[in-house]
């Protein structure tokens, strides 16, 4: 068996054996007619890539079957997540917590350490300065409140979630919302407020007026943790805090106006 004898057995065992046309050979007159067998490579075309397009289809699955989750199959599904890289570290899942017929709906950036060892939201330092800031205005955490946050697992270091672990979550906290029908939104801090209105913006400029998401309206102030560093700021979140509290008196008379 010579070399080409041997390459094609390969190609054969492999399924790569060439495909082959015959083609006649120039016809010379100083040789006796006959047909010649050329072998000449017939190209196959690669499959197309379906990659790209199998994929938006899964993704667009994937969200509309969250869209139909009731609370029990919701929980189930975050505590099962691991569609980024954020599950491979997480103890425990920060699903949110609260009144889930709340008004009043405060979402946050994502679980520190203190949440992720107990999986519920805000329950470090920062947990109680926001307690403390729902007590100045005559609410508190679970009577028609309800806290959650952008990314349902810590992020290491505690560092802002990266924009595709925000939208790995994004159905989660979207049906959150279907769910629970707020009246009122509150976004703490710039990553939140970033990934509901999405739009990039400082919360200094998004502050002190009325947003909507989704049709709910929607207000901008600092998070807790940042005002654990920025003392100064607190003033501002107090302004805010009574803003929220008058454009919630004006909801409920909005609302009681049209019964």
């Amino acid at each position: 068996m010579n070399a080409a004898e041997r390459r094609a057995l390969m190609l054969r065992e492999m399924g790569l054996a060439p495909q082959w046309r015959l083609r006649e050979a120039p016809v010379d007159a100083s040789v006796p007619a006959a047909t010649s067998m050329i072998a000449v490579p017939v190209v196959v075309p690669d499959a197309p890539d379906t990659t790209a397009t199998e994929a938006a289809p899964a993704a667009t699955d994937r969200r509309g079957d969250i869209m139909r989750m009731d609370w029990p199959a919701l929980k189930a599904c975050v505590a099962d997540c691991s569609q980024c890289g954020l599950h491979a570290r997480r103890n425990k899942t920060v699903f949110g917590v609260g009144d889930e017929n709340a008004d009043w709906l405060f979402v946050g950036e994502g679980p520190g350490a203190d949440e992720d060892a107990q999986g519920e939201p805000f329950v470090g330092q920062a947990g109680k300065l926001l307690d403390a800031m729902l007590a100045a205005i005559q609410l508190k955490r679970g009577v028609n409140v309800y806290i959650a946050n952008v990314v349902k697992c810590r992020p290491p270091g505690n560092r802002n979630p990266e924009p595709a672990e925000a939208l790995a979550c994004e159905p989660f906290l979207h049906r959150q919302i279907d769910l629970i029908k707020p009246k009122l939104i509150i976004a703490l801090g710039k990553v939140a407020a970033t990934n509901l209105l999405a739009r990039e913006a400082s919360v200094t400029s998004l502050r002190n007026r009325i947003h909507q998401y989704r049709g709910i309206p929607l207000i901008v102030t600092y998070h807790p943790a940042y005002l654990l560093r920025s003392l100064q700021e607190k003033a501002r979140a107090w302004e805010d805090l009574c803003f929220a509290v008058d454009t919630m008196q004006g909801l409920i008379n909005s609302g009681s106006e049209t019964i």
